[in-house]
């Protein structure tokens, strides 16, 4: 009963003890200050789940005793009150003997408690011995720990104190430097205010120390503190000048003005004086000018180039000024001025007696005279052009107006020799002189120094051509258009029959020279052009002197104009009219030939001329086509022709009085129409005009017969197709057989006689094989359709019989004739 008792009692104070003291350890392990070992919520979770499978837990048999005091109050209360095999009171007894307790007794709740309290703690001491020993380990560090947070701290205190203290001195640090910088700053700009003061000031201290300069005696423009005396002056007036709001600006740059003034005026005497002395000695030396050629170069050049240093170094200070300054611009002007004013007065003498020199000299050779008088010219200007460098550095328009009026004073000797000069050939050669020689090769070679030199050749080259369009159509006029040919000029073909058997006497001679050559000439080199050329001689209708006259007079006009005017067009007009005029006098010429001679003779001869013309004329790249601009006054006529005569309007037209004079207002105006004339092809017109002429004519002397013929037969035959009576060929009396062989015969005997001669002909005038081939050849075209005509008629028309009779020539007997006599 007892037993039973201190069971149930022992059971419920263990539940009690057991759940405080978890409740207990649990709050010191996860207490939220100062824990001994804090818990996650997965870690608690796990403790409740080992507590609540150690309950659910019996106490194995074969477990000791002694490892029941290991267990957990928990474990303890569940072996209690498990089921054991063993009485409850062998149990207690095992355990007071464990505990040396088996001759204690309990009998108080006292005693009891005592036992449980005194086996409770050895369970403890033997159960938490290492726990407390890892504690008494934790307690130390965290002693440890606490003691370093300590010093931690107390480390954090000073380095916050010395933080503060470093600020404090940062700061105070900081804004002395800024003091500094500031003093600093503040003393820059004071010493730059200051040196800004001084040199603003030194431009206006400057101008008593140039004044007294300037006002020295011993002052000398060639002295070495004048030129940078002058830098500063300007400087100081470019200075005073940009800063208007200074006080007493009007005053210093007064100041300075004069002192400039000053400056230049003794930099100007000094360059006048060494340019008048110059001129004084070399005028003194030689007062008649360059009467010695030899010393003219000495004395106008070299003494001057001699003399340039003098004063160059002056004239580049003052060049260097005339941008900023506008008076060094007027003292420049003024120093040129001075400069070709004595040029002008050595060089004028001098270069008018040197052309006089000229002129008399080359009196009759005018080429000779402007070839040597432009050479001259171009000399002196580009001698004065390097004189003018040796002094200046920049170009000025003077110089070139000086050497003008030097030109002019050549031009002012031509012109009247120009005006008065008649042959065309001069004219001619002085064009070219002055368009190749001087244009094209001094002046487009070296066009700076020969400005002043090309105004005036141009001029003067103007005044020739002008000359020449005037001799040239004066030419034109007398000599093509009023030409009379004499009767030497029109002895054709005598004329080319006697150069023919003198050309032929010749060649005998030359054939008999050649056949005496010795016999080792035989062996030697033939000279392949040399054999064509005495293969190929000339023929005498090929010679100029069998030209006609005008031919060769338009010609040389032709050759004298080629690339001598270009100017508006009259080159054009001028060779125009000059093929124009060539061409009426061959067409008369061709007429008094074939009235005093033959036809063939004004044929040939005008075919011949034209062709000569036109290869002749095909050289010269230049347009023949001139445009022509008439007023047509058609409209006009018309429109004043209805005011007075108002009867012609139609009536529906005629409203008023006032109607034809607003359509002579609105319709009446002139018209202006534009044409062009080509002589080139003029000279082709006429040409295929003479060549088709000749054709037809030729053609008419041999096959006429024939034609007239066939006409007859294909007349009838147009009647009998529109309706007449049918008709019989040999019924007619002028188609019988015997009169058709009359016919052919005659025609035959006519090309038979005739073609000799007229091939021979050919040959003597137009004196080319290929050129007479190409006559020839529709002639010889239009006789052979003639006849192959005639042979299809009388295939048609005739029998076999009346053909014997007729008996004309077969195509082959007429190809044959035609071959033989080609």
């Amino acid at each position: 009963m007892l037993c039973t008792a201190v069971m149930a009692s022992t059971e419920v104070f263990l539940s009690d003890l057991t759940d405080k003291e978890t409740r207990e350890k649990l709050s010191l392990w996860d207490r939220g200050t100062d824990a001994t070992a804090s818990l996650t919520e997965r870690q608690r979770d796990s403790i409740l789940e080992v507590r609540e499978a150690a309950e659910s837990l019996s106490v194995p048999s074969e477990l000791p005793i002694e490892d029941l005091c290991s267990l957990s109050s928990r474990s303890l209360r569940s072996t209690f009150t498990a089921t054991v095999p063993e009485s409850t009171e062998d149990v207690l007894l095992k355990g007071f003997q464990m505990l040396d307790m088996e001759n204690d007794r309990i009998e108080t709740a006292q005693q009891f408690f005592a036992w449980f309290a005194k086996l409770q703690t050895n369970m403890d001491q033997d159960e938490s011995a290492q726990h407390r020993k890892i504690r008494d380990d934790l307690y130390c560090y965290q002693e440890q720990c606490n003691a370093i947070l300590k010093d931690v701290s107390a480390a954090l205190e000073q380095l916050d104190s010395l933080q503060k203290q470093y600020l404090f001195v940062s700061n105070k640090t900081g804004a002395l430097h800024e003091a500094c910088e500031q003093l600093l700053k503040e003393q820059s700009e004071l010493v730059d205010l200051a040196e800004s003061i001084q040199q603003k000031l030194s431009y206006f201290n400057e101008l008593e120390s140039i004044n007294t300069k300037l006002n020295s005696p011993t002052l000398s423009v060639n002295n070495e503190g004048f030129i940078p005396m002058l830098s500063k002056l300007d400087d100081c007036i470019e200075y005073v000048s940009s800063h208007p709001n200074f006080k007493d600006y009007p005053v210093y740059l007064a100041k300075f003005k004069q002192c400039l003034s000053k400056a230049m005026h003794y930099m100007k005497v000094h360059i006048v004086n060494t340019m008048h002395n110059l001129t004084n000695q070399l005028t003194k030396r030689d007062p008649q000018g360059l009467t010695n050629a030899d010393n003219a170069f000495t004395l106008y050049y070299v003494k001057f180039r001699a003399a340039a240093p003098k004063v160059r170094s002056l004239i580049e200070q003052i060049e260097q000024r005339t941008e900023k300054i506008p008076e060094y611009r007027q003292l420049l002007e003024e120093v040129h001025q001075c400069y070709l004013d004595q040029r002008e007065q050595l060089l004028i003498p001098c270069i008018t007696s040197t052309i006089s020199d000229l002129s008399s000299q080359n009196s009759k050779d005018h080429c000779a005279l402007v070839r040597s008088g432009c050479a001259f010219m171009v000399h002196v200007c580009q001698d004065e052009h390097q004189l003018y460098n040796e002094f200046f550095s920049k170009p000025t328009l003077k110089l070139d107006e000086l050497l003008e009026k030097l030109c002019l004073s050549l031009y002012d000797v031509l012109r009247p020799m120009i005006i008065h000069i008649i042959h065309l050939e001069t004219l001619s050669e002085l064009c070219s002189i002055l368009k190749n020689e001087m244009l094209e090769d001094h002046v487009q070679n070296n066009a700076a120094q020969l400005g002043a030199f090309d105004v005036v050749i141009k001029q003067m080259l103007e005044d020739v051509q002008e000359r020449l369009v005037y001799r040239t159509h004066i030419y034109i006029q007398n000599d093509i258009i009023g030409y009379n040919p004499a009767p030497g000029d029109l002895a054709y073909p005598e004329k080319l029959e006697m150069m023919e058997r003198i050309a032929q006497s010749l060649k005998e001679e030359q054939m008999k020279q050649m056949s005496h050559e010795p016999v080792f000439s035989d062996v030697q080199l033939e000279d392949p052009h040399e054999a064509s050329r005495l293969q190929t001689s000339v023929s005498p209708a090929d010679l100029h002197g069998m030209w006609y006259p005008t031919v060769r007079r338009t010609l040389v006009c032709l050759s004298k104009l080629y690339r001598c005017i270009d100017i508006f067009g009259l080159e054009f007009c001028l060779s125009q009219e000059a093929l124009s005029a060539c061409i009426q006098s061959l067409l008369k010429a061709s007429d008094i030939i074939l009235k005093n001679k033959t036809q063939i003779d004004g044929q040939l001869f005008l075919i011949k001329h034209l062709l000569i013309m036109r290869e002749q004329i095909a050289p010269f790249h230049t347009d023949f086509a001139i445009k022509e601009i008439s007023v047509d006054l058609k409209k006009t006529r018309d429109a004043a022709f209805k005011i007075l005569n108002p009867k012609a309007v139609p009536n529906f037209f005629r409203l008023n009085s006032h109607n034809a004079i607003l359509e002579f207002l609105l319709e009446g105006t002139p018209e202006i129409k534009e044409h062009y004339i080509d002589s080139k092809k003029d000279v082709d017109r006429h040409l295929k005009f003479s060549c088709e002429q000749f054709i037809q004519q030729q053609t008419q002397i041999f096959v006429g017969n024939l034609e007239e013929f066939l006409t007859k037969v294909a007349a009838l035959k147009t009647m009998a197709i529109q309706g007449g009576p049918t008709y019989s060929l040999s019924q007619q009396p002028w188609a019988q057989p015997a009169k058709i062989n009359d016919i052919v015969m005659a025609t035959y005997r006519v090309m038979k006689s005739k073609l000799p001669s007229t091939l021979q002909s050919m040959s003597l005038y137009l004196a080319n094989r290929d050129t007479e081939f190409i006559l020839f050849k529709p002639v010889r075209n239009n006789i052979q359709q003639v006849f192959q005509r005639l042979h299809t008629l009388l295939q048609e028309e005739y029998s076999g019989e009346d053909l014997q009779i007729i008996a004309c020539p077969s195509l082959e007997q007429v190809n044959l004739l035609l071959s033989v006599n080609k």
